[in-house]
């Protein structure tokens, strides 16, 4: 059955919205796009993307409503992402020589496999990406064309 044109249109507006307001995932590829090239750049991209799946297979197994539906589970998962930015200012602040001029810093290169693990991590853990995906899949989902539960069984009866 293909898909409503109607309802193809409101998720591919969803989708650009969703890429067009940056957040961490773009500052992530931008920043390594910039400092590293533009291979960087399409690895971190593709890192991020790939947690993009990891997200919807957890709005699809219900991962995400469990997450949603706990307060304080939300709260943890923010103060823990705050708190770990608070530590990285601190340490910046405190290994930087305050005379008011910028140190010219090399950077080493990072292994490719290395940006593309760490734009899943950005992505996985990024806890408004997985309510985004809670909020935004049920909308797009018509009942009448079968279940969206996952199946085991559709892929171990090979």
């Amino acid at each position: 059955m293909p898909i409503d044109p109607s309802t193809w249109i409101a998720f591919m507006a969803a989708a650009t919205l969703l890429v067009i307001f940056p957040g961490p995932n773009v500052l992530y590829i931008i920043s390594q796009g910039i400092g590293q090239g533009r291979r960087a750049g399409v690895v971190s991209a593709l890192g991020v993307e790939t947690g993009s799946v990891v997200h919807v297979l957890a709005a699809v197994l219900g991962l995400s409503a469990l997450l949603a539906s706990s307060a304080h589970a939300v709260s943890v998962v923010k103060y823990a992402g705050a708190a770990y930015f608070v530590y990285l200012g601190v340490k910046t602040l405190r290994s930087k020589d305050h005379s008011g001029d910028l140190p010219c810093v090399s950077v080493a290169a990072k292994p490719l496999r290395g940006i593309f693990m760490q734009g899943i991590i950005v992505n996985v853990f990024n806890p408004k990406v997985a309510l985004f995906f809670l909020a935004l899949l049920p909308q797009f989902v018509d009942p009448q064309r079968g279940s969206v539960r996952f199946r085991c069984d559709c892929l171990c009866s090979v």
